[in-house]
């Protein structure tokens, strides 16, 4: 069965190590075969990877478009392990993506991979809240004494 994907004008596409850029209007592609497709928008950027979490997406995004990606199991594995001893809520996630992982099972892997980022982002978020409260009142001591 084949992979159907509309393109939007000037989207761009990745069929196993081509990019594929649309033209000016939408377009509607059949793909068959066995080959690593990822759409712009799940595509990460190096430098885009400014988190742990996020540099485990984008090691899995790697493992998903080599043709050898047991290479960067060591680094996925030794990134987990490191968000594991920092962040132990993020294990529920974790155990997931490595069952997608061991099983090469890479594109699913990614997808669990962006809940992951989306947690990570709440725990950031929480304690950055919880961090501007606490100056508040910091704040509100100092001008009280």
């Amino acid at each position: 069965m084949a992979l159907v994907i509309d393109l939007k004008p000037g989207e761009k596409i990745l069929i196993g190590e081509a990019v594929i850029t649309n033209d000016s209007q939408r377009t509607r592609l059949h793909i068959a075969g066995d080959a690593p497709i990822l759409r712009e928008k799940d595509v990460m950027k190096e430098e885009d990877a400014s988190s742990p979490c996020k540099r485990i997406y984008f090691i899995i995004q790697a493992m998903y478009l080599s043709q050898t990606p047991k290479d960067l199991h060591k680094p996925y594995f030794d990134m987990v392990a490191e968000v594991q001893r920092a962040a132990p809520s993020c294990s529920i996630f974790l155990s997931q993506i490595n069952e997608e992982i061991i099983n090469d099972r890479y594109y699913k892997a990614m997808k669990l991979a962006k809940q992951l980022i989306e947690h990570e982002e709440e725990l950031i978020s929480t304690a950055l809240g919880k961090n501007s409260i606490g100056s508040k009142s910091q704040t509100n001591q100092v001008a009280e004494g």
